[in-house]
């Protein structure tokens, strides 16, 4: 397999080259041995589905292990000195690239279920307004927050969008992240949603690691279509969802269902065109307000996301569900909101959780899943062995990849950590700095310091 950056370059219809990435290295066969904590989140148990109460806790530690990858997965998983008897490692050793660990912690690759990456610019003006005590609804309500990134997405070409893509995707990847879900949702238009979630696939094609698209056309309400929102969820139904299905450009359809955005009744149109079409739904759910759950579970979601606010019933509901609750306390921080998610009540009554950035430009602008880890156990009282569980194999059931992500397994894909400290709990200990030093997505050395 070529090195990536022996690739072609891609090129837009203005001939401008979008460089793939040129620090990865791909191995037939890759042997990390030394590990001072090998964190490989195999199953507790004969249980199936994603992690729920006791169980998110458990990371199945082996200590001074080894992991054996070949061809961009999983091949065995160890004790170093298991590891070095293996007749097949002694056999192809000089096939075999070793990296010496040096006792530190090695963690499956972290996966971000939530980002809104396809956008141009920071929104400071958004910024410095809640600094000054404006709320997140009335910034809406004078064209600020979503509304103010749709229109340099609509000018951006492709191109250009595709490679800040690529760019966050190469930053998140410095620091463990090597799955990634990424919604379209600033261009608000037929076209430009079908652009957004080009550039996606376009970064995507250079970069290592997985990235999962998701269909956001309903993040809000066009500024040409206030006051007539049916309408625009006409077009979303009937002309982006068909145009998405027939070119293969997403996996999910997301919706913004709350008193800002999409109603129950909206969110419950689109669903059904999603999943007539074939695709797959999550929602954006009880961040601003309460939303009723119950009508959406009909629709098999995989995540619902922020539930900042859910009653008593719909956790109740949620416990008996495998629809996992996506916490992003990242939001939650940077709007300086004094509430979190009530992520420790959740995980007691039995509901999956996992835990993303919310990557995005007004309310959570943060590649950092360390630092999403550290607000989680600070803010949400979440223990570190529950946050790492959450940011990596409930972060796989929330995109439905747990068969190839979340855990170091034999036959799992070769996404991995290393973390230059002694102990687990200090990955989100250290926050506001990096301690990530290796991420290796498929087999692929994707950053190394």
């Amino acid at each position: 397999m070529p090195s990536l950056s022996r690739l072609d370059p891609i090129r837009d219809p203005s001939g401008v080259a979008l460089k793939r990435t040129s620090n990865s290295r791909v191995f037939p066969a890759l042997l990390l041995a030394n590990i001072g904590q090998l964190l490989t989140l195999q199953p507790p148990s004969a249980k199936t589905g994603p992690r729920r109460g006791s169980d998110l806790k458990e990371l199945s530690i082996v200590k001074n292990g080894a992991v054996l990858c070949v061809a961009g997965k999983i091949a065995s998983v160890g004790t170093a000195s298991e590891a070095f008897r293996d007749p097949w490692i002694r056999k192809n050793k000089r096939k075999i690239t070793e990296i010496d660990c040096g006792g530190k912690v090695v963690l499956p690759g972290f996966v971000d279920s939530h980002t809104h990456p396809v956008f141009t610019g920071p929104r400071l003006v958004d910024f410095e307004k809640r600094i000054e005590g404006v709320n997140y609804e009335e910034i809406a309500a004078a064209g600020g927050g979503i509304r103010s990134s749709v229109e340099p997405v609509r000018k951006a070409s492709c191109n250009e969008l595709a490679s800040h893509i690529l760019s966050a995707l190469q930053n998140m990847a410095a620091q463990g992240t090597t799955t990634v879900e990424a919604k379209s949702g600033y261009g608000l238009t037929v076209e430009s949603e079908l652009k957004s979630l080009k550039a996606i696939r376009e970064a995507a094609a250079c970069w290592p690691g997985t990235v999962i698209p998701t269909l956001l056309a309903a993040h809000a309400i066009p500024e040409e279509f206030r006051g007539r929102s049916q309408e625009y969820v006409e077009i979303v139904c009937k002309e982006m969802i068909p145009q998405v299905t027939r070119g293969k450009l997403a996996q999910f359809v997301d919706v913004f269902c709350d008193k800002v955005a999409f109603s129950l009744h909206e969110t419950e149109q689109i669903f059904a065109a999603a999943t007539n079409s074939g695709l797959a739904v999550r929602a954006h759910v009880g961040q601003l307000s309460e939303t009723a759950l119950e009508p959406l579970l009909q629709f098999q979601p995989a995540s619902f996301d922020h539930v900042d606010h859910v009653s008593e019933d719909d956790i109740a509901r949620l416990a008996k569900h495998d629809t996992v609750a996506a916490v992003v306390p990242g939001a939650n921080y940077f709007l300086g909101l004094g509430e979190y998610p009530n992520a420790r009540c959740l995980i007691d009554r039995g509901v999956a959780i996992a835990l993303a950035t919310d990557y995005n430009p007004g309310t959570s602008p943060t590649l950092s899943m360390p630092m999403a880890m550290s607000l989680a156990c600070t803010q949400m009282k979440m223990s570190p062995a529950e946050a790492i569980a959450a940011g990596t194999i409930n972060g796989a059931w929330a995109l439905r990849l747990a068969d190839r992500k979340g855990s170091i397994e034999p036959g799992k894909d070769a996404d991995l950590n290393l973390f230059a400290v002694d102990d687990y709990r200090e990955i989100p200990y250290w926050f506001g700095t990096n301690r990530c030093t290796m991420a290796i997505a498929s087999g692929s050395i994707v950053c190394r310091d």
